[in-house]
């Protein structure tokens, strides 16, 4: 499922820096790119599984349908949010790979 290979990417064992490993610092410092995307997609997975389960109790007459529809809206932003950031990405990597060296 879907869900299911968006928290495979937002797993915090997996590492997408292509650097090398920066030492954890004080709590002064803002976040690194890669940990605010981390947090961001780890949200956004929390989003969809919540709105997941509410469209599965919404089925089974558990919960209300105003409840149903509010959390499959924040689902369908949130996966909107996450293939805006998506596309980005691939554009940027597309530049990156016309450059001329």
């Amino acid at each position: 499922m879907f869900i299911d290979a968006l928290s495979a990417v937002a797993s915090p064992n997996v590492s997408m820096s292509v650097g090398p490993a920066q030492p954890a610092s004080g709590a002064a410092e803002a976040p690194s790119f890669e940990q605010a995307l981390g947090q961001a997609l780890g949200a956004a997975v929390d989003t969809l599984q919540a709105g997941e389960a509410a469209a599965i109790q919404g089925v089974e007459s558990a919960a209300a349908p105003t409840k149903v529809v509010e959390a499959v809206m924040d689902a369908q932003r949130s996966l909107q949010s996450v293939l805006a950031v998506r596309d980005k990405i691939v554009s940027a990597w597309q530049d990156v790979a016309r450059m001329a060296i």
